[in-house]
């Protein structure tokens, strides 16, 4: 299981296309509603939740779990306790954490990048405590994997396909999809 976190003003292409892309490549993928069912994002474009917050599951059949970036949204998954709960479940388990544009901020606020390479959205590497900041579109370091932002989406959806298929898989993905042709 892969669960996508959806807070109120979450940047809406760093969710979907994660989504999206791993669901393509036969993953299942749950988008996981921070405070409701139906969260708005920070360009107005609300979306239905497959599960809120409080169904998620810790267990051996979860994956990976993303966080997008957007304002407030970033900030909205930093202050909620359940999403703080599952980041330090991943991180204590050696389950992925991916997390692109703002949201690398919460892992360095955590500590969990200490000693890490990672990449984030300009101006949010002061947040990325301990961390050797890249400026590039994906980074990852060990079971953490960042992205830049929105501009970045595809190259980090991909890089989650590949991480769980291999690089052929989500070479494979792009062409059908017409990346980069």
């Amino acid at each position: 299981m892969i669960y996508v976190f959806l807070a109120e003003g979450f940047e809406e292409i760093e969710a979907l296309t994660p989504v999206d892309c791993l669901r393509r490549a036969g993953k299942t993928v749950q988008t996981v509603g921070v405070g409701g069912s139906v969260i708005r994002g920070s360009h107005g474009i609300s979306v239905t939740a497959d599960i809120t917050a409080d169904a998620v599951k810790l267990d051996s059949s979860l994956e990976m779990i993303v966080l997008p970036g957007g304002m407030p949204g970033t900030r909205n998954l930093q202050k909620n306790e359940t999403v703080r709960s599952v980041i330090r479940y991943c991180a204590e388990h050696g389950i992925y954490i991916a997390a692109i544009c703002a949201a690398p901020s919460i892992l360095g606020e955590m500590g969990l990048l200490d000693g890490k390479q990672a990449t984030c959205y300009p101006g949010f590497e002061p947040e990325l405590k301990g961390c050797d900041a890249k400026a590039v579109p994906v980074c990852q370091d060990g079971r953490i994997i960042t992205g830049r932002g929105p501009g970045a989406a595809m190259d980090f959806a991909l890089k989650l396909v590949s991480t769980f298929l291999g690089d052929q898989a989500a070479e494979k993905l792009a062409a059908q999809m017409v990346y980069r042709a």
